[in-house]
């Protein structure tokens, strides 16, 4: 058996929070390492131990072994958990663990190499006797046999980079007519995402079930799995909602599934926790798609119905024990559901936010467990992936396991940084998710419409709290005020309030028709009017009646900028008015970085003819690219960057002198 004292957790976030806490109830000391970004981070916090390992980007700091391996030798760390992500498939990093007497907590550097390729991992399970999609991964790459094999497997296909996942190198092919420009986007990317450019082609599978085996294996020959997830709701090949057991397996499916699974982990002598994924169509056959030879991010969903910490199990298996239960012994008892809440603007997109966390405040409630990584002044930065957190209920079957869920994201509140908190309320609550009957294609042909992912203006009742809340924190006797009442015509006048909101400014009214501890207001925006009462009004919390119903928003403010915790999610106003009375415009020619991150490309030079719209500037951020465009027509005054720039969030990129007819 292997001697484990201390663990590094090669990872950040709310995973390296998670193998922290199960490391250290099973009595091991834990050592985090960080980069410059994380220096403050949840998971730095929480170990016993913790080393900088470098500069914010990752290629500098968490995929950079070298550092990750030197920071095991200075803290005496004899084990490695990788958590998933970064180095957690990387064979080499585990074959460099192993040549330095450390313990690699996962599979070996010869499995993960296997069932890192689509290719030979498909060959692998073919001679298995694994069930596999019919199509092409011979090692002959040229794109006329790539055409051959395709029109030989016919149409609808599935063009797949063999290195890769999450979507990236991946086509959908139609019809012949797609094919060979397919092939070479989906070889490009791949070839810049993983650094191969190989292909594999499948029969595609419509609107299949995902659904995934959990299995291990131990170093002693022995090996079980722990029942399936459903993980068919995604977007752009991204895991949305994710349970267990799934509505759609039978107990004979999930016992040919769970037999199937454990032949792939034997197929190449796997040891730990790995996950095999299958798509199942109607009728109720399976194929395999791959084998994630690591901890998946939805593991609690397995770990609330077994009961069981797959983390102990890993840490466990890694030491040379043998894995703690036999599959006879393994039950499965209710139900699970898990949500990402990352940060991202459904309505816009899903773009990526950053920002700084000003609010963080999780629900205590039955059957509700919830992973994160994330404190109250910690920044969100552009630099990783956008996930803050995992939102997990349980309940005695999946109606309550449900309910718990979307009363558990409604509950959480995060102020600071814009999140998909209500597109994802939104799903738990659609008709054919609550009946069981989603697939892939259930965002495409069933929420593509929903409100949670359209561009539209906040409502009159986010505009009026907003407004009422500036009016009560800024007092009538101040300057600002001062400056408002020279706007009014007489006593019984409204307020005029104008408000930002991304990019677009709103005018209302307001009228206070009551006072006293209690007071009404009115507000009206063109011909449509709200009443609302005021009961109490903190610093963090509003207490109000509307249309004799008492509701509470959770809101801050901080001089003349609001974040409020709205029906559409968090929505930051901008005080205007007293700025309007000055005379600004739309657009100021002042283009301002949206968010942290690199500069890919400047388009323009100083002294250009730009049009109002076009794109002067691509920022990089989150691992997307954004297009900075003109607020006005004009003239390129100065630049402040160029290409491979970082720049902060609201940093002032490029000056356009506007036209004199602005």
């Amino acid at each position: 058996m292997n001697s484990i004292q201390k663990i590094l957790i090669a990872n950040r976030g709310e995973i390296a929070v998670r193998v922290i806490r199960t490391a250290k109830a099973l009595g091991y000391r834990t050592v985090a390492v960080y980069s410059e970004a994380d220096a403050n981070a949840l998971h730095v916090q929480a170990a016993d131990q913790a080393v900088c390992i470098g500069a914010a980007p990752v290629g500098e700091s968490y995929l950079v072994a070298e550092k990750i391996l030197a920071a095991a030798k200075q803290t005496g760390a004899d084990a490695i958990h990788p958590g998933y992500g970064f180095l957690s498939e990387n064979a080499g990093f585990a074959r460099d663990c192993e040549n330095a007497g450390i313990t690699f907590i996962g599979p070996s550097p010869e499995a993960i190499e296997l069932m890192g390729s689509k290719r030979l991992s498909k060959i692998a399970m073919i001679e298995a006797g694994v069930p596999c999609i019919p199509g092409y991964q011979e090692s002959d790459q040229d794109a006329q046999r790539l055409i051959s094999e395709a029109q030989r497997i016919g149409f609808p296909l599935m063009v797949k980079a063999s290195a890769g996942g999450g979507g990236r190198g991946m086509r959908l092919v139609m019809e012949e007519s797609e094919l060979e420009a397919s092939i070479k986007t989906a070889a490009s990317e791949a070839k810049s995402a993983f650094g191969s450019g190989e292909l594999i082609l499948e029969r595609a599978v419509i609107q299949p079930r995902h659904i995934e085996i959990q299995v291990f294996a131990d170093q002693h020959g022995n090996a079980v799995y722990l029942g399936e997830r459903d993980c068919s709701i995604q977007r752009r090949h991204q895991k949305v909602v994710e349970e267990a057991p799934s509505p759609f397996v039978s107990e004979a499916l999930r016992a040919r599934m769970g037999e199937a699974a454990v032949n792939a982990a034997k197929a190449c002598n796997y040891r730990g926790a790995g996950t095999v994924e299958f798509l199942a169509d109607a009728d109720g056959n399976f194929y395999f798609l791959e084998m994630n030879t690591r901890l998946q991010v939805e593991h609690p969903v397995t770990e609330l119905i077994t009961g069981q910490d797959l983390v102990a199990w890993q840490i466990k298996v890694a030491a040379g024990e043998t894995l703690p239960l036999t599959q006879e012994q393994i039950s499965l008892t209710g139900h699970a559901m898990e949500v990402r809440l990352y940060a991202e603007d459904p309505r816009n997109n899903f773009m990526p936010q950053t920002g700084d966390v000003i609010r963080w405040q999780l629900p205590e409630s039955e059957g509700v467990r919830i992973d994160h990584g994330i404190r109250e002044g910690q920044t969100v930065s552009p630099h990783y992936d956008p996930m803050l957190a995992k939102i997990i209920a349980y309940g005695s079957n999946r109606e309550e396991a449900r309910r718990r869920l979307i009363c558990a994201v409604e509950d959480t509140l995060l102020l600071g940084v814009n999140n998909n908190q209500r597109f994802l309320a939104n799903i738990l609550r659609h008709p054919v998710f609550a009946e069981g009957g989603a697939t892939t294609a259930f965002i495409e042909q069933h929420f593509s419409d929903d409100v949670s992912i359209q561009a539209a203006p906040p409502s009159l009742q986010a505009l009026g709290l907003a407004a009422i809340l500036m009016y009560t924190h800024s007092g009538v006797n101040s300057a600002h005020n001062a400056e408002l009442l020279s706007w009014r015509n007489g006593a019984s006048a409204p307020w005029q309030y104008r408000l930002s909101h991304e990019g677009e400014t709103y005018s209302v009214e307001m009228n206070v028709t009551a006072s006293g501890q209690q007071p009404s207001y009115e507000v009206r925006q063109g011909e449509n009017t709200l009443s609302l009462q005021i009961i109490s009004a903190d610093a963090k919390q509003c207490v109000y009646i509307k249309n004799g119903v008492r509701e509470k928003v959770s809101y801050h403010i901080d001089g003349d900028r609001l974040l409020l915790n709205s029906e559409f999610g968090n929505a930051c106003f901008e005080n205007t008015t007293y700025a309007a009375k000055k005379g600004s415009s739309a657009g100021n020619g002042r283009i301002l970085a949206s968010m942290d991150g690199a500069i890919v490309d400047v388009l323009v030079k100083e002294g250009d003819t730009v049009s109002k719209g076009q794109t002067l500037v691509v920022l990089e951020a989150m691992k997307m690219e954004h297009q900075l465009k003109a607020d006005v027509d004009g003239v390129v005054e100065s630049l402040t960057v160029k290409a491979g720039d970082q720049v902060k969030i609201r940093q002032l990129l490029v000056s356009v002198t506007a036209d004199s007819a602005e």
